[in-house]
């Protein structure tokens, strides 16, 4: 009876970890989508907010990561899918200056980038751990970032950031004729109530590997007119 009752026990703890094993799996591949998403300094300081810069100093003149967050076809998201599984800065140590030059922080008070990378890879990386460790999802990030130059395609379109008011048609035009796919716009509103160019979103496949039509867009809320502000 004793030697039962073991077996038994220990068949239960066997199917209690494969149990916690396919559910952790099954968080991190549950996605359709990845966007990738790139926001203008400019726009998330010209705010009632404000910002910070970094403790590195004032950011380039050009547009920073937000994140590669997974997502669903209908819109949902998956978030925090792996609390074992915390932001860990060795893992990226080579990436660090890329980081710092591409993905910076401008939350205050002035931070280094830990605590931003950090809340990108528990959010959203976390669940794309059947795609990517860590140094995967920031390079890939880092990576996308060096193929879409989306203030060079803007530029190169006569769209500057200037403060002037450029059509969204016009901005969405000029970034799809560079990449061949369709951006998602998101605007803020500046301190006079203006609707400013604040992120541009681009869809890539469930692999990582590809970049796609978006399936669904974000809520923009843009005017059909908005500012590109200076930095």
């Amino acid at each position: 009876m004793k030697m039962a009752s073991n077996s038994a026990t220990s068949l239960f703890l066997t199917l209690f970890l494969i149990t916690q094993c396919l559910s952790v799996l099954t968080a991190a591949q549950d996605f359709d989508f990845f966007y990738f998403v790139q926001q203008w300094p400019g726009s998330y300081c010209d705010t009632k907010q404000s910002c910070c810069y970094p403790k590195t100093g004032k950011p380039a003149s050009d547009f920073g990561i937000h994140g590669l967050w997974p997502n669903n076809n209908d819109g949902s998201y998956p978030s925090n899918c792996d609390s074992n599984s915390p932001y860990d800065q060795s893992q990226v140590s080579d990436l660090i200056s890329r980081m710092q030059q591409n993905w910076p922080t401008l939350a205050c008070p002035s931070g280094t980038g830990s605590a931003f990378w950090s809340h990108e890879w528990e959010k959203h990386g976390t669940c794309s751990e059947s795609i990517f460790d860590q140094h995967g999802y920031f390079k890939k990030a880092l990576d996308l970032k060096n193929q879409i130059n989306l203030l060079e395609i803007l530029q190169g379109a006569g769209i500057n950031p200037d403060g002037g008011f450029y059509s969204l048609n016009s901005i969405k035009n000029a970034i799809r004729s560079a990449i061949g796919y369709t951006p998602g716009i998101e605007c803020n509103v500046d301190d006079s109530g203006n609707s400013q160019l604040y992120q541009v979103y681009i869809c890539v496949d469930g692999s990582g590997s590809n970049l796609i039509e978006c399936p669904v867009f974000p809520r923009g809320k843009c005017g059909s007119s908005i500012e590109f502000p200076t930095f």
